[in-house]
């Protein structure tokens, strides 16, 4: 029986290390949250989701190449995965790159999620396309 057991047989935690990198993205913590993330992607290797709040972590700390880099590689294992569109979108409008730009936010609004929050980023998506192709109103409404 190791010395550590003496105290009983309380089983240690079990880290949850996505929702831990949530909690530090949010906190403004964005190394630290990339730490998490990536700690979460070895218990979940290739996960779409993971992988995507990586590439936000690489975003707020700068870091958009890779954001990018890693928003592709969601989209060749899952090529409909809304958030991967959204976050490209807004990194190719960053760098001037339109037309990459409005490919993606279509592809973005062809699959838009569903649920919580999820309007707040159609409605974004849907304002940015219309700036883009210039289908807005002279009050900024959509055509």
């Amino acid at each position: 029986m190791s010395w550590l057991n003496i105290f009983g047989n309380r089983q240690p935690r079990q880290v949850d290390y996505y929702e831990e990198g949530l909690e530090l993205l949010n906190d403004g913590k964005f190394h630290e949250a990339l730490t998490s993330f990536r700690l979460a992607l070895k218990e979940s290797p290739g996960d779409p989701i993971v992988l995507q709040q990586i590439a936000i972590a690489y975003t707020r700390i700068g870091m958009t190449e890779e954001a990018a880099k890693t928003y592709r590689h969601v989209l060749k294992s899952k090529p409909d995965a809304a958030g991967a569109h959204y976050g490209l979108a807004f990194l190719y409008l960053r760098g001037e790159q339109h037309e990459e730009s409005i490919r993606h936010l279509k592809a973005f609004l062809a699959n838009a999620p569903k649920g919580e929050g999820a309007e707040e980023h159609i409605d974004h998506a849907r304002t940015t396309l219309a700036q883009l192709t210039g289908e807005l109103d002279l009050d900024g409404r959509v055509l």
